[in-house]
């Protein structure tokens, strides 16, 4: 989720206040948040959050963690229209304040001189930052890549990073740096090449509609597509709310200047399915998406029939191919054919792989590598990497470490609070809590109520209710709540109301029993005693 602090001489800034997506060990909960405790603790010496650019694990936690936090945030302009606008649909704009700072401009917070240098993404406005401190220079690369012919942006050349790296003779402390395809033994490749496979593919469609579906923050992706329906005299539809606020966003902020004017969905609904050109949100299975609508056959405006096409242009985020592989058989079904990344040149990744890594750390020359942003295989990776490129010292960090760079030898000194948050409906919970670990025994067993009505004089008044839902008894439900009952009551007859605590803990253990016995299950279970 990419939140770094960098403290020195007593004062801190954070590097990004990013979110991920749940997985089914989460049941009902959709984002996850970073447990920020550590900070919170010392938010009087927090000076402010610096975002590098505007994707979700960069950025997305801000709505909800920001206002607690009450110190300022800075960014570019396309990343701070997207913050911004993640503010007023919390209702909080007015609460956290947002500074704009321009592109290679500097931010200055007590012992911290934070510089924007532009790198190339898949986002616009991706940003490394030049970290100045009175023990040394940081280089925090962000996400980055190198593409020798960026569509959108002007990146930093390789003297201009040569120049960074040997801070005018004093030389560079760290590099901070992703890892995520630090196995990928060629270059991520340039978006220009992503555009003449496009070309070539939608060209070679005569007849029937060409849908394309790619991340929504892929601003340069999306540029790319609008060039390929003017090239190719498709008129272009744009189907998704994501991808609306992105364009809107790029838009407003000097990009995608000659963009094509898309159709409404309603014009869409009766053109020539070979006139056009449908960009659509919903690349990872996403159920609520344009794309799995279009493939459920339920989007209100948008539906393929035989001889279409649908472009997976992007890549499958790991934990997300079941969700993903049900769209595409659902597509699949309907006689759609479908293209990705492994039949065409229709994607390439905003992450370095290691002729890229190798380049960086030729002009940077850092004295420690501390390789962040992919799992430990990763990370282990990327520092072997580095100390085979010269680099004397490299520490791979896991959640929590707190890293001294300077003064004297790198090394972990301490192992702080860390954690995981969810966003449950609008409640914030820990992930690891109460609610989510009952709701997680819920999801594996079902739930059992058991209600007991008594007399004060400690009388059973009548015979035991029991209610179960989730629990795999549905042919013989009436024998199986019969016989649970029957425990029930067993139990109450032998304790007695004398220690409710005790009766309610047998009732559970006799009635879980029964469930065992019937299902091999032990689902939770309540007791709800009435007196009358």
């Amino acid at each position: 989720m990419n939140v770094n602090l960098y403290g020195c001489r007593g004062k801190w800034i954070m590097c990004d206040l990013g979110m991920t997506f749940a997985d089914p060990t989460l049941p009902g909960v959709e984002l996850v948040l970073p447990d920020l405790r550590f900070i919170e603790e010392r938010r009087d010496d927090l000076l402010g959050v610096i975002l590098t650019h505007g994707h979700e694990d960069h950025i997305g936690a801000i709505p909800y963690l920001a206002g607690e936090l009450g110190v300022p945030l800075y960014a570019t302009p396309f990343t701070a229209g997207l913050i911004k606008r993640k503010l007023e649909e919390e209702g909080i704009a007015d609460q956290v304040k947002l500074h704009v700072v321009p592109m290679g401009g500097t931010v200055k917070l007590g012992p911290f001189s934070a510089q924007y240098v532009a790198l190339a993404h898949s986002i616009p406005e991706g940003n490394a930052l030049v970290i100045d401190t009175p023990y040394g220079r940081l280089f925090h690369t962000g996400d980055w890549k190198l593409d020798s012919k960026p569509l959108l942006g002007d990146p930093a050349s390789a003297e201009e990073l040569t120049a960074i790296g040997a801070n005018g003779g004093k030389g560079t402390l760290a590099l901070i740096g992703d890892s995520t395809n630090v196995f990928n033994a060629e270059p991520s490749g340039s978006e220009s090449g992503v555009f003449d496979g496009l070309m070539k593919l939608v060209k070679s469609r005569k007849r029937g509609r060409v849908v394309v579906t790619t991340f929504a923050s892929n601003a340069t992706r999306v540029h790319t597509l609008g060039e390929v329906a003017k090239a190719t005299g498709r008129k272009l539809v744009v189907a998704g709310r994501s991808l609306d606020r992105i364009i809107a966003v790029a838009k407003a902020t000097g990009y995608l200047k000659d963009f094509p004017e898309p159709i409404s969905l309603e014009a869409a609904a009766n053109a020539r399915p070979e006139s056009l050109l449908i960009v659509v949100t919903g690349t990872q299975g996403e159920p609520q998406a344009a794309l799995a609508k279009i493939a459920e056959g339920t989007h209100p405006y948008i539906r393929l029939e035989r001889g279409d096409l649908v472009v997976y242009s992007s890549k499958q985020i790991p934990g997300n191919e079941l969700a993903i592989g049900r769209v595409q058989n659902a597509l699949a079904a309907r006689g759609i054919e479908i293209v990705g990344d492994r039949q065409a040149h229709v994607h390439v990744s905003g992450h370095p792989g290691r002729p890229e890594l190798e380049a960086m750390y030729g002009w940077i020359k850092p004295r420690i590598s501390v390789p962040v942003h992919g799992e430990r295989r990763h990370m282990e990776e990327h520092a072997r990497l580095a100390r085979g490129w010269g680099v004397p010292e490299a520490i791979v960090p896991v959640n929590g470490a707190a890293i001294r760079l300077a003064p004297g030898k790198p090394e972990v000194v301490s192992h702080e609070a860390h954690g995981r948050l969810v966003l449950d409906g609008d409640v914030i919970l820990p992930a690891e809590g109460a609610t989510i670990n009952a709701r997680r025994k819920m999801a594996h067993s079902g739930l059992m109520v058991v209600t007991l009505v008594a007399s004060a004089k400690g009388q059973l008044m009548a015979e035991p209710r029991i209610v179960a839902k989730g629990v795999p008894v549905e042919e013989d439900e009436d024998a199986f709540l019969g016989d649970a009952a029957d425990a029930a009551a067993e139990a109450f007859g032998k304790v007695g109301m004398g220690d409710r605590r005790r009766l309610e803990d047998e009732v559970k253990v006799a009635v879980r029993r029964v469930a065992r016995q019937w299902t091999g299950k032990k689902p939770p279970t309540e007791v709800v005693l009435v007196v009358v």
